[in-house]
């Protein structure tokens, strides 16, 4: 290996293995923080994002890591060589060079990221409207129709616009298999949409400190066929208003 710091075969080398250990350190990192299942459409947008953030985390690592030490193996100071060290001046090309890739990093990433916080919040027509209620510790769950339910249940590919209000303390509405997550402000209504695509059951978290019992805060979120769904409604409507339903019966 050439011994001056200027040769091109060095940042050849260098490259290589910045490129080699970026790719296994990507690996490493998504196989150490493993993502919940991917349960709605947001989901999928959401991690793809963080994927490429990961991939991103871990060449900024190599790039910095692979070359200090590669410095310090091969340009370190040998016993039998007591020479001065080679002298040379800053380099305006390469000093260009790393302040204008790193900015179109960040712009790629933020018009990256502002199109998938569009994606996530956008509105779609004959979204399913639910009012999520929080405080301490539970949920409350109410339909337009009337429904008052503790656990929250949705049809499968259908859009949901969840109403979020708190009757206490912030809080905060989070199902890890959704992905998003939006705050509840005392005094104030907030909303979050997401889009189910993944049957089962799942469970809603507050994932902001709200006191005593904030780790119990914690209810049931089903996501079912719109033919099951359907059924619910009627099962619901039943028990909570059987006058009304009996009334409806009689005139049929």
């Amino acid at each position: 290996m050439p011994k001056s710091a200027s040769d091109k075969r060095h940042f050849i080398v260098a490259g290589v293995l910045v490129a080699i250990s970026t790719v296994l350190m990507d690996i490493l990192l998504k196989a150490a923080m493993p993502l919940p299942l991917q349960a709605s459409i947001e989901s999928l947008t959401i991690d793809a994002l963080i994927g490429w953030h990961l991939t991103l985390i871990a060449f900024l690592f190599s790039l910095i890591v692979v070359f200090m030490l590669y410095s310090i193996v091969i340009f370190r100071k040998r016993e039998d060589d007591d020479s001065e060290g080679e002298h040379f001046e800053g380099n305006s090309t390469l000093e260009i060079v790393w302040t204008v890739i790193p900015l179109i990093f960040v712009v790629a990433f933020s018009f990256y990221g502002v199109n998938a916080l569009a994606q996530v919040i956008r509105s779609e027509p004959n979204e399913l409207e639910v009012t999520a209620v929080g405080f301490q510790w539970s949920w409350r769950f109410e339909y337009p129709n009337g429904i008052i339910s503790q656990e929250l249940v949705l049809p499968i590919n259908q859009r949901a616009l969840v109403t979020l209000h708190s009757e206490d303390v912030l809080h905060s509405f989070w199902v890890p298999e959704m992905r998003v997550k939006q705050d509840l402000v005392p005094g104030y209504d907030t909303h979050i949409r997401f889009t189910p695509i993944l049957l089962g059951d799942f469970k809603v978290r507050c994932a902001e400190l709200c006191g005593r019992s904030h780790w119990s805060m914690e209810s049931p979120v089903r996501i079912v066929e719109q033919a099951e769904y359907d059924q619910w409604v009627t099962e619901q409507l039943a028990a909570q208003n059987p006058a009304v339903v009996q009334a409806d019966s009689s005139q049929q």
